[in-house]
């Protein structure tokens, strides 16, 4: 059983590799700087004062739904659709002179899909905003939470702007989906390989 394991993990790989598109991982524009451990990626960009991070997970970032639905309407020798991951994401601003940082919780809407008559249409919402003390690792549930769905629109508009001119905006929203999938995508085959290492240890 194990080797015919084995030999079915060396395809898969093949095939993976054959289809990845990224050999390297995609840049995001706007002078972020990346560091990745493991599945947490974090984006940082320095500005006037101003230290941005965007922190994300790919760890269950692809929706669920979209392989259920095509697998029934899929002729046999069509491609499998693309996989793409969407993860939440977390934004901290930090003014070098506070000793707060501003917590902005971020995810893509699922029903994404589907908005092309609306123009201007945000990719990304903002789900909680709140303060956290600068430089502390453990974020304190004492601390008030903003939850955006009952916000006046209009602060919500400020938010938005807010981190739109800090360069979170939808082409961001769009490059990060894009390099999520690519860091996914890696560590899937890388997956494979180490579970093929795995079988084949006698």
């Amino acid at each position: 059983g194990d080797k015919a394991f084995a030999q079915f993990l060396t395809d898969e790989i093949k095939e993976e590799k054959k289809i990845q598109k990224h050999k390297s991982l995609p840049k995001v524009s706007g002078g972020w700087e990346l560091e990745v451990h493991g599945t947490e990626a974090k984006l940082v960009r320095k500005v006037a004062g101003e230290k941005i991070t965007v922190t994300f997970n790919i760890n269950n970032s692809i929706p669920p739904s979209a392989e259920e639905e095509t697998q029934e309407e899929q002729k046999p020798d069509e491609q499998e659709p693309d996989l793409t991951s969407t993860p939440n994401f977390v934004v901290e601003v930090i003014k070098d002179d506070t000793k707060q940082t501003l917590v902005l919780d971020c995810h893509y809407p699922e029903d994404e899909v589907g908005h092309e008559g609306e123009e201007e249409s945000d990719i990304f919402t903002i789900r909680e905003v709140s303060f956290q003390p600068t430089g502390e690792s453990d974020w304190k549930d004492t601390n008030y939470t903003l939850n955006t769905d009952s916000l006046d629109w209009a602060l919500y508009d400020h938010l938005m702007d807010f981190l739109a001119d800090r360069g979170v905006d939808n082409t961001f929203a769009d490059e990060l989906i894009e390099l999520s999938t690519a860091l996914e995508h890696q560590e899937y085959i890388k997956f494979l390989e180490d579970l093929k290492t795995f079988v084949k240890c006698q």
